[in-house]
């Protein structure tokens, strides 16, 4: 597998290399050469998720990974299902919240983690990343215990939820977390400081798991086959899936899902009063503003990195931006409206599952087949789902026993200095 520096084409580098290096010169995102093409994929949509899984990602990474290696990989990332639930006629949730971090992230995070054991050449490596919410846990168990590697997470102090914050910040051993007061935006750009700091990268083996790595990127692609499995061809072939966006890289998985062949009429990216994309399709102007606390904190995002490459991909396949769907819920008590109407369809979700289901149902035909993310367990958010439904979620065991555990976590402001000071130091 063949991959190409976005910003600068004459850097191309093997699925191993990009794994290492998570990014490419001047911050430039990898992209495939080459996106393979699946013709018969009702053949395909009958395979099982770990067998039909393992063939999509073969084909990606090619014959850098022999196919007997990917499908060790697959089976040891995939150990949790994807199902889709019928909320109302036409309309379905694609639940992501069943591996052991209860979020989307649990599919990426793991199959990188196998993917960077499969390429590493021995020496030291130090994971750096930032989350809005549900990235630091799914990395942070991903990664826990294994030898030669130390994580560092970043995080907005007191912008996720207080159990996302418990599910990676108590584990310790070689997971080192940092609270930066300011917001997510700021800890993107301490990540991203670090990367062009040349000499910083090679001294602690410096790689990256947000969604910015490829890795991650390619392990999203494979849910939205396992949704289209479990649809009928008639409902699949008229399909529509709102995706409630942030970082944007789930999105950004979804539409390679679709470049591969999975039949999708269209996608829709909803976000929250971040809205910079949506402002952006409607004005053609890329404008950021200050990034805004919500209660759907994990789209908390006003510069989405994913961006480039989905631009990247409509342009290689000829897909006019115009044609990708779009829509914002800008106030939280809209979000908390979408969550009681769920719950009333017998349905128990959160804001962000919940934003991606109004946008979806404002621009869904009637002859349309819907398909919303539901990226993370309602009890993730509890103290904000019990307000809305008056209600008392009770935790899944996972939530229950990190809940009762010590923070461990570091308190930075949004200092260089700091962080770089921390990174030598944990590397060794």
């Amino acid at each position: 597998m063949k991959l190409y520096n976005i910003k600068e084409n004459d850097e191309q580098v093997s699925f191993g290399q990009a794994v290492r290096q998570g990014l490419g010169r001047n911050q430039g995102l990898f992209f495939p050469a080459e996106l393979p093409q699946f013709e018969d994929i009702d053949s395909l949509l009958a395979e099982d998720f770990i067998s039909r899984s393992t063939k999509i990602l073969s084909a990606l990474i090619g014959d850098e990974l022999s196919k007997e290696k990917v499908a060790e990989m697959v089976g040891n990332a995939f150990q949790f299902p994807a199902p889709i639930k019928a909320v109302k006629d036409g309309v379905y949730a694609l639940e992501l919240f069943h591996g052991p971090t209860l979020a989307f992230k649990d599919f990426g995070g793991r199959f990188m983690a196998q993917s960077l054991a499969a390429v590493s050449d021995g020496g030291k490596i130090t994971i750096l990343t930032a989350t809005s919410g549900d990235t630091g846990a799914a990395v942070a168990h991903a990664f826990y215990g294994m030898e030669n590697i130390n994580v560092v997470i970043l995080y907005p102090k007191g912008k996720i939820s207080p159990l996302q914050e418990k599910l990676f910040c108590t584990l310790g051993k070689n997971i080192h977390t940092v609270a930066i007061n300011s917001d997510f935006d700021a800890c993107q750009a301490l990540v991203k400081k670090a990367f062009d700091d040349e000499p910083l990268r090679q001294q602690v083996g410096l790689n990256s798991a947000n969604s910015i790595n490829i890795a991650r990127l390619m392990a999203q692609i494979c849910y939205y086959f396992e949704a289209a499995s479990q649809m009928s061809k008639a409902e699949r072939e008229n399909l529509v899936i709102s995706v409630p966006s942030g970082n944007f890289g789930n999105l950004t998985a979804g539409l390679l899902a679709k470049a591969l062949g999975l039949p999708v009429k269209r996608f829709i990216a909803a976000t929250n009063a971040n809205d910079t994309v949506p402002r952006y399709l409607e004005t053609g102007k890329w404008d950021p503003k200050p990034t805004v606390a919500t209660t759907s904190n994990a789209m908390d995002v006003s510069q989405p990195n994913n961006w480039p490459r989905i631009e990247e991909l409509c342009r290689i396949k000829d897909w006019g931006l115009e044609t990708l769907g779009r829509g914002a819920v800008r106030d939280d008590e809209s979000a908390a409206e979408a969550v009681r109407e769920l719950n009333k369809l017998g349905y128990l979700c959160e804001p962000h599952g919940s934003i991606a289901y109004r946008v979806l149902e404002e621009q869904r035909s009637a002859d349309e087949t819907g398909l919303f993310l539901c990226t993370a367990h309602p009890a993730k958010f509890k103290e904000v789902v019990d307000s809305i439904l008056e209600s008392d979620i009770e935790l899944p065991a996972p939530l229950a026993k990190h809940a009762a555990m010590d923070l461990l976590s570091l308190n930075f402001d949004a200092d260089f200095a700091q962080l770089r000071e921390l990174l030598v130091k944990v590397s060794g």
